[in-house]
């Protein structure tokens, strides 16, 4: 970007696609990214929820929001994503993989390999296939674009209820510093990496338990609001990250981690 112009996150002309676009952090994010003047593709499993979204971002801002189901641990409908995306825009600026899952267990010995298996697939297998189907593409072309992955604090500090969740953002983490280097220099891949966020995953805490502890160990002393995230996610979008990549930005209210 030019140094001439106003500071903006303007995202005017774009095409922003977010998996896990229904509700949590990806819905903050898929407002924003249309307030900011980008159309939006919000993707996810419920279809239902992801057209009640797409009426309510059209209505608010006048920009263009496609609903599309897509289960991204599975590869067909990763295809699929990606075909209908250039089909009905002929583009994608932006790509945010935010779908994830972290389900609970009793043990680790309890894990099963159907349950192994769709933790890695939705949270690892999943934004591999997009970053190589949309990376691949937007190199081709002039503008290029941003992929910007949504990672968690448990691929760095995992805990015993984290293991597969956190070996699967983890492997993320690897991805955008291996792909910010295949898709660059007209791709810039970089990752959010949330600490505690109070989105629907908060439902299966103990919330009066969790507002004990986030006042000894976090130094805002809360949880994060969906909201929250959205300032990352427009620099990460926008022009005002032309020169970042392959970075990995931690918003985590500045929680303290035991030493592993």
């Amino acid at each position: 970007m030019s140094g001439d112009g106003p500071v903006s996150f303007d995202l005017s002309g774009k095409v922003a696609v977010v998996t896990g676009g229904s509700r949590g952090m990806g819905k903050e994010m898929i407002k924003a990214f249309a307030q900011c003047g980008a159309d939006v593709v919000i993707a996810s499993r419920k279809f239902d929820a992801c057209a009640m979204l797409a009426k309510e971002v059209e209505a608010s801002t006048g920009q263009r929001a496609l609903p599309v189901e897509c289960h991204v641990g599975y590869w067909d409908q990763c295809n699929g994503l990606a075909e209908t995306v250039y089909e009905e825009f002929g583009q994608c600026d932006v790509l945010v993989n935010n779908a994830g899952m972290s389900p609970l267990y009793d043990s680790v010995a309890d894990i099963s390999e159907s349950l192994y298996d769709k933790v890695l697939d939705v949270n690892l297998k999943g934004p591999f296939r997009l970053m190589a189907l949309f990376g691949d593409r937007m190199s081709k072309t002039e503008a290029g674009g941003s992929i910007i992955n949504v990672s968690s604090v448990a691929a760095v500090r995992p805990t015993p209820n984290e293991a597969t969740y956190g070996a699967a953002k983890a492997g993320l983490n690897a991805l955008t510093l291996s792909l910010a280097r295949e898709y660059g220099p007209k791709v810039r891949v970089n990752c959010i990496m949330p600490g505690p966020f109070l989105t629907d995953i908060a439902k299966a805490w103990d919330l009066e338990d969790f507002a004990k502890r986030a006042e000894e160990t976090i130094a805002l002393q809360r949880g994060g609001e969906p909201d929250e995230v959205v300032g990352a996610a427009l620099y990460f979008a926008s022009d005002l990250s032309s020169y970042t990549t392959g970075s990995i930005l931690k918003i985590d209210g500045g929680a303290v981690y035991p030493a592993s």
